[in-house]
């Protein structure tokens, strides 16, 4: 059977998305793996959620955990105990992916990204 690792160089960006969602928050791991690399999962100073930083065909992803303190329907989510993790790009949110589900937001067309 293939790795995660192996695999990731196949996975387009929507499974990409997808495959650092279940690592870092349903599986609860150190390190995400993508193509061979290694991502360090992190938490945040002021909060302990989890965030990770990766590559992605030269671009820069940061995906963090949803913050169950805020106002939004994500947030609500999280405060009934779903795992939802938000990405960004160039500090500007494209997607959210909550229990393995993918939501692209209209900022993932206005950036021009891969399907």
């Amino acid at each position: 059977m293939p790795s995660l690792a192996s695999l990731a160089s196949l996975m387009n960006l929507a499974e990409t998305l997808v495959s650092v969602w279940e690592q870092a928050l349903l599986k609860q791991t150190r390190e995400v793996e993508l193509g061979g690399r290694s991502y360090r999962v992190t938490r945040t100073k002021s909060r302990g959620l989890r965030a990770v930083e990766f590559d992605y065909q030269g671009r820069r992803i940061s995906g963090i955990e949803q913050n169950p303190d805020t106002g939004s329907r994500w947030a609500a989510l999280a405060r009934q105990g779903q795992r939802v993790m938000q990405f960004s790009l160039s500090r500007r949110y494209f997607a959210n992916v909550a229990e393995g589900k993918l939501l692209r937001y209209p900022a993932w067309t206005a950036m021009g990204l891969p399907d």
